[in-house]
C-alpha cells in the first residue's frame, strides 16, 4: 500500500480526514477534508468532487489504520491515494497546526 509519513506532506498536499466527527470537532488539520469512514461509501460523491482531478489523496485517521481501509478502497476505485503513516497522532506530535471544530487550538483524541 502506498504510504507516506507526515514530513513527507506539503502545505499544499490534499488531505482526507477519514475519523468519526468528535475526533475531527477535537483537533484536526485546518485545511483537511472530512468525511468519516463510517459515512465514506454514502458521501463518496463530496471526495469526487473536492479531489484535485490529477492530484493525490492523502489520507489521515488517528493512527493509520482506518486510513490504511480507506486508501486501499480509493485505489481500486482508480484515484492515486496514499495512506498518512501515524496519522494525525504524529501529525500532532511533529508540531503541525491543529484546529478544533472552531478554529481554534485543537487537540487529536
Amino acid at each position: 500500500m502506498p504510504t507516506v509519513t507526515v514530513a513527507d506532506l506539503s502545505d499544499g498536499d490534499f488531505l482526507l480526514d477519514v475519523r468519526e466527527d468528535d475526533e475531527w470537532q477535537a483537533g484536526h488539520a485546518a485545511n483537511a477534508l472530512h468525511i468519516p469512514m463510517s459515512e465514506f461509501t454514502a458521501r463518496f460523491g463530496e471526495l469526487t468532487e473536492a479531489a484535485p482531478q490529477d492530484g493525490k489523496v492523502h489520507v489521515i485517521c488517528r493512527s493509520g489504520g482506518r486510513s490504511a481501509q480507506v486508501t486501499m478502497y480509493l485505489a481500486q476505485q482508480g484515484f492515486d491515494a496514499v495512506n498518512v503513516d501515524g496519522g494525525m497522532q504524529v501529525w500532532e506530535a511533529s508540531g503541525k497546526p491543529v484546529v478544533n471544530d472552531k478554529g481554534q487550538p485543537g487537540t487529536v483524541i
